[in-house]
């Protein structure tokens, strides 16, 4: 599939993303370079993975409407309810939390709504069973003909369109990293890249579960393993959504160093991970390693309170 694919094209993606050094004595002093695969910079309503892993989703839906799942400050639900508006087709979200339906809307549920997609509030039990046959033919009933994007935007397609990602890579990082939610980026990522380079996942949700979505991932997309991949779960801070004062004390000292705006959930995560690495003589003198920027800070999220120190790892 030419890339961008056809019919997206129009949206003028910047692509490939730009690929920055970064001058860190802390990488610097054990004989790393640091690079910063700007993918934030892609497009401003589906920066970063968002549209790696939407844009095959999109192909495939042809115009139809498409129905997907995210919480309440839900990145994917705001890039797929951006891509309606600028694409003209019609979406669905359906939100964790039947609570919500009663309240006013938050600002990111605000700016989907705003954009034109219909939000369904489901209680946690139903959504938790999402992927069940009976729980989507109800949604289906009720939403007409849709194409089912999952939570987070993963799926074969999308695994897909993220070797693209690694495509771009090749040559350029004998290490590229990035923060995992769903496991689609890393699984695409992973397969994209060249014979000896390899792939590095830091997952901020707690569990243990994503190697088993990755390789799932990986089965359904390219019938097997694609690529070396690994993952190092120490650096969630205590869960999805969850900060400690200290996450947030590196992520201002980052910006000051570098000028990157860092996005807290995902990317500020990541950055600690490889600055930590680094430290502990994982990345042998002379790599290049290349941390993708997936998203950036946005002002419809709140804060999200930061946990003890105690768990922060």
């Amino acid at each position: 599939m030419p890339y961008p694919p056809p019919g997206l094209s129009r949206l003028q993606p910047v692509l490939p993303s730009p690929l920055q050094p970064a001058e860190d004595e802390r990488f610097a002093r054990h004989g790393v370079r640091l690079l910063l695969k700007r993918d934030d910079l892609i497009h401003p309503d589906l920066p970063g993975n968002k549209w790696r892993k939407l844009a095959p989703n999109l192909v495939s839906a042809a115009g139809r409407p498409v129905l997907t799942f995210g919480g309440a400050y839900s990145n994917h639900l705001r890039a797929t309810a951006a891509a309606g508006r600028l694409l003209g087709f019609r979406t669905v979200g359906v939100v964790r939390g039947d609570e919500l339906a009663h309240r006013p809307l938050n600002p990111s549920l605000a700016r989907c709504a705003a954009d034109g997609m219909r939000l369904h509030f489901v209680d946690r039990g139903t959504y938790r069973a999402k992927t069940d046959p009976q729980v989507l033919a109800g949604l289906l009933s009720v939403h007409g003909d849709c194409e089912v994007i999952p939570e987070g935007g993963s799926n074969a397609l999308a695994a897909q369109g993220c070797t693209e990602l690694g495509r771009e890579l090749r040559g350029r990082a004998d290490v590229a990293a990035v923060a995992c939610g769903t496991g689609g980026t890393l699984a695409g990522l992973a397969a994209g890249l060249a014979p000896g380079q390899r792939a590095l996942g830091v997952p901020v949700l707690r569990g243990g579960f994503l190697g088993d979505e990755v390789r799932s991932l990986q089965q359904e997309a390219f019938g097997g393993p694609a690529g070396t991949w690994s993952l190092d779960e120490r650096f969630h801070f205590g869960g999805y959504a969850r900060t400690t004062p200290g996450l947030h004390a590196f992520a201002d000292d980052f910006e000051d160093r570098h000028g990157l705006p860092v996005e807290r959930l995902y990317v500020a995560k990541l950055l600690y991970a490889l600055t930590v690495l680094a430290e502990e003589g994982a990345f042998p003198a002379g790599n290049a390693v290349a941390a993708v920027i997936t998203g950036r800070p946005d002002p419809a999220e709140p804060t999200p309170p930061a946990q003890p120190s105690a768990s922060s790892r």
